[in-house]
């Protein structure tokens, strides 16, 4: 950077030094937030674990007898049901099978699955619903781990979801087939990617094709009701994934949603029959449990991942073939009841996820996985009529009362060897693990277990016994010392999953320490080279000065924004803060324009850019069923319009190609008027509008409202994309090649930047307008015109002694929170459950996982990352900003690298706040949910800045 003669090296080195710098920092950082718990996989459940004295194990013999001798191997419960079905309905919320009348409004997809809410009412003994609430993040793979090992789920793990490595700790799919459970599983491919060798039979289909909402559930449904009249299994997995694609692409609120959920019901009425046919004496069902269970919901635009209260409550319907006694004890009942229209009683239980594991073990009498921590749930224990023993007694009450009292002895001594197996595991966990539980909890922890040893004998010794020493009112004396035991062991399973919760994750504080000292140092430097660019530009006294009110405006914009990310609340608002400093910018502009006489219209259209984003940044997207227009534009809720109108319908249609239309020939005009261009223009914008064109047909060729052959809609589904990702990336890789062998006899270097700036925009736009669907044109001239806004803006800010403008940092931060309303503005947040999928499989069918992850990639950080950075060179050189008294040059080269230093110094500060605020927040009870993907986005947005920052410099310069 030492002058005009300096290699392009030696003026780009400065921004590769930043990115590694930031690059080393961020992975110290993350090596000591994001640890995962330690997982003990070599530590499994046997039958030959004998648990403590006073639990009662059942002993079993190798072939499967009983042993009265105590000889064998001893197998910790009795199983009470011989086979049992789980079907998985992918992101079923809880409102698709609660009754509506839990609900203060009925929305159109309640009340679609009828046969389970019609069993739950007609059977209420043997069929049950509950509200399962599962733990975040709630993506598939991570619901799927937690529900089969009965652990919980680190947030790190959430990269994994794609991947699908095989679980290697101990989990109930290795318990059943080491205890010669025969399973069969159909569905979801996940199931076979995590569980590799574990099925004796299975029907895998591919899951990763949101777009799809037939290939999964056809395949389960041809084989599931034919494998109910076998008798080759005995646990059967049937995973549907319809449900789950239909929320990515068109939403709950949506035809495709309501028929999937229509189809479900039908398929459950007809499995129900085929177990009911079946369940008589001796026939192959007679004691089989069905399940009918999601693995998480979703919120209303279908996206799941994090821990609102739409993702993390799910159904569970669980339905015995047997006919146990009516209910547990009041204190072990969770139902919630309300009357339907009909004067109809209606019920629903709740239970934690976490639970299942442990249940299921209990219930087909099988270790429970060695790192389970739940608790075997009450309410699913009882519906095996085993549980209960039932007597025969002559009066009605005392044969309930028995009844009663077997059951609760039964549930007691499952607990009891329930709670010995979570102590077990939390022992060797503290004492394996590099950070393990406290001192004082394990204190605390052994105190809690110790009363469920002492609860027994405490209660007899309080007994009351009669001159002849038999117990007064024996049977309630009973059931007050069987509720003892286990509010003893229910208190101690839930302080472990309590403690577990806020504390499983291990933080690394040196390395967390020493990665944000890094940052700051790298901040540090950063700062100085922009003062050494701002020095070597010699800027005269007037213009230093300016300068620097210029500076601390700026910094006061971006230390606000910054601090904002100390509170959870400005984070769920962030893209609004975003706008309201632009806009502030904005009416500081207007107010300095009015002062100094010199009123332009670009102050008041800012403003307006500001409203229409403020205004409609929350609520103007929603998944339509338009093609591959998972996003729309113009679905915006304007009081006194129909939205589902003809009319509205006709305008959503064409306006996306009326905007697209505006944009080609708004890069035609541009571009038409500049010289020195040559075959660039030829290739570049012309292949950038034929691009434009394709899209076009593509979303025509996609619409719903014209009925075209297959063969053409294929086309415009599959092959135009394909086209425009070849024809962007060709155009990408000959500006490579041009820039390097071939010379625009350009002689003003400003001009040639513009050139440059142009083409490279050119070349990418048409993979990001596609990738973001009908939104993509519309966003794309709201972009244009707040870069328009800005870039008029610095041309009014006030000049040096030589008559031309200097750089103003108060652009760069405009810019820098456009690109930030933009993220919002397209309907992304920074959490997992604002990502599009449906743009990973734009032009594709099947899933690979470099090809979908890098769609995704582009769609997501497109309008606010990619575009902005490589359009950041007209900020010094469509106002001509070259005013050092160097060479012109050099000059110019260090305005432009100035503009690059200050944009990624803004964004680097702004990631430094949001690293602090996640170690203050660590132990916050949102830091999953909510300040931990934050942190995720900001550390990917600042490494990507910084690439495409070095990439710029090198293309640019």
């Amino acid at each position: 950077m030492e002058g005009s003669q300096d290699s392009k090296w030696v003026r780009i080195r400065v921004f590769f030094l930043i990115f590694v710098l930031h690059s080393l920092s961020i992975y110290l950082f993350t090596r000591g937030f994001l640890l995962t718990r330690t997982e003990l996989s070599d530590s499994f459940s046997s039958c030959s674990d004998i648990p403590d004295p006073p639990c009662t194990v059942h002993q079993r013999r190798f072939d499967g007898s009983d042993d009265s001798s105590g000889v064998g191997v001893g197998c910790w419960t009795p199983p009470v049901f011989d086979r049992i079905v789980i079907i998985v309905l992918d992101a079923l919320r809880f409102d698709f099978v609660a009754p509506s009348a839990f609900f203060e409004e009925v929305k159109p997809w309640m009340d679609k699955l009828t046969v389970l809410q019609r069993l739950a009412l007609e059977e209420s003994s043997s069929a049950k619903i509950f509200k399962a609430i599962a733990d975040p993040p709630t993506t598939s793979l991570l619901r799927l781990k937690g529900l089969t090992t009965g652990g919980l789920p680190t947030f790190i793990d959430v990269g994994n979801s794609f991947g699908a490595p095989a679980i290697t700790e101990d989990n109930l799919i290795h318990q059943l087939v080491s205890n010669g459970k025969r399973v069969l599983m159909m569905g979801d491919d996940t199931w076979l990617q995590v569980f590799p060798h574990h099925f004796q039979e299975s029907y895998p289909f591919p899951s990763f094709n949101v777009k799809d909402l037939h290939v999964v559930d056809d395949g389960v449904m041809k084989h599931l009701i034919p494998s109910l009249y076998k008798d080759d299994w005995d646990v059967l997995i049937a995973h549907f994934l319809g449900v789950d694609h239909a929320g990515h692409i068109f939403g709950v609120d949506s035809t495709p949603m309501i028929e999937k959920l229509e189809q479900y019901n039908n398929v459950l009425e007809k499995v129900v029959e085929a177990l009911k046919n079946q369940s008589g004496p001796r026939q192959p069902h007679e004691n089989t449990l069905l399940f009918v269970m999601g693995d998480h919901g979703q919120t209303l635009n279908g996206d799941h991942g994090g821990g609102t209260a739409e993702e993390v409550e799910t159904s569970l319907f669980a339905m015995s073939f047997g006919s146990p006694p009516d209910s547990v004890p009041p204190n072990l009942d969770s139902r919630t009841c309300k009357f339907g229209p009909d004067g109809e009683k209606m019920c629903f239980s709740s239970m934690q996820q976490l639970d299942f594991a442990a249940t299921i073990s209990a219930l087909l009498g099988i270790p429970s996985p060695f790192g389970s921590i739940g608790r075997v749930n009450p309410e699913l224990y009882a519906l095996s009529a085993k549980t209960w023993n039932i007597q025969n007694c002559d009066a009605a009450n005392c044969k309930a009362c028995s009844n009663l009292e077997a059951w609760m002895t039964n549930y007691m001594n499952v607990l009891c060897i329930n709670c010995w197996q979570v102590k077990r595991y939390i022992d060797l966990y503290s004492a394996t693990s590099v950070i393990g539980f406290s001192k004082e909890d394990m204190l605390h922890l052994a105190d809690v277990y110790g009363q469920i040893h002492s609860s027994r004998s405490n209660a007899i010794n309080a007994m009351s016994l009669d001159e002849d020493g038999v117990p007064e009112e024996i049977h309630n004396n009973s059931v007050y010392v069987l509720q003892q035991k286990i509010d003893a062991s229910s208190n101690f399973l839930a302080y472990i999953a309590e403690i577990a919760r806020l504390k499983w994750t291990e933080f690394d504080l040196k390395l967390m320490g020493a990665g944000l000292c890094m940052f700051f140092v790298s901040l540090l430097v950063h700062f100085l080279f922009i003062i050494r660019v701002v020095r070597l530009c010699k800027f005269s006294c007037t213009s230093i000065w300016n300068f620097r009110w210029s500076c601390m405006a700026s910094f006061l914009l971006v230390a606000t924004r910054a601090s904002s990310f100390l509170s959870n609340s400005y984070i769920l608002e962030e893209g609004k803060v975003a706008s309201f400093l632009l806009a502030t910018t904005g009416i500081l502009s207007f107010r300095g324009s009015v002062i100094n006489g010199k009123f332009t219209i670009e102050t008041l259209l800012l403003l307006l850019f500001n409203i229409i984003l403020g205004c409609s940044m929350d609520d103007r997207f929603s998944k339509q069923a338009i093609g591959s227009a998972y996003m729309s534009a113009f679905n915006i809720s304007i009081s006194g319009i129909n939205i589902s109108h003809f009319i509205w319908t006709v305008f959503s249609e064409i306006s996306p190609l009326l905007f697209l239309s505006m944009s080609a020939l708004l890069l035609y005009r541009c571009t038409s008027g500049m010289s020195h261009w040559g075959g660039y223009r030829s290739l570049f914008v012309n292949g950038t509008i034929v691009s434009y064109v394709l899209i076009g047909v593509h979303w025509i060729l996609e619409s719903n409202s014209m009925n075209f052959p297959e063969g053409l809609h294929y086309f415009g589904r599959i092959f135009i994309p394909l086209v425009i990702y070849a024809s962007g990336c060709g155009l990408l890789l000959m500006l490579v090649i041009t820039q390097i062998f071939v010379k625009k006899g350009v002689a003003d270097q400003a001009e040639g930047v513009v050139i440059d700036t142009v083409a490279m925009l050119s070349a990418c736009s048409p993979i990001i307008l596609v990738l973001s669907g009908r939104q993509g044109p519309f966003v794309a001239l709201i972009s244009i015109l707040g870069v328009w806004c800005i870039i008029r803006l610095s041309n009014v800010a006030p000049k040096d002694s030589t008559g031309v403008h200097g750089v103003d940092p108060v652009s760069v931060t405009q810019w820098s929170l456009l690109a930030a309303c933009l993220f919002f503005y397209t309907g992304h947040r920074c959490s997992f459950d604002g990502l599009r999928f449906g743009a990973a499989f734009i032009g594709f069918d099947e899933f690979n996982l470099i090809r979908q992850g890098t769609l995704l990639f582009i769609e997501t950080f497109g309008f606010s990352h990619i575009i902005p950075i490589l359009s950041l060179p007209f900020l010094v050189t469509l106002p001509r900003q070259v005013s050092c008294k160097t060479d012109t040059k050099g000059g110019f080269f260090l305005k432009l690298a100035q503009v690059f230093l200050t944009y990624g110094f803004i964004t680097a500060i702004t990631t430094a706040f949001t690293m602090v605020c996640v170690t203050i927040q660590r132990r916050h009870l949102m830091v999953w949910g909510l300040f931990a993907p934050k942190f995720l986005f900001d550390v990917v947005g600042l490494i990507l800045i910084d690439v495409l920052i070095c990439l710029a410099s090198l293309f640019y310069m």
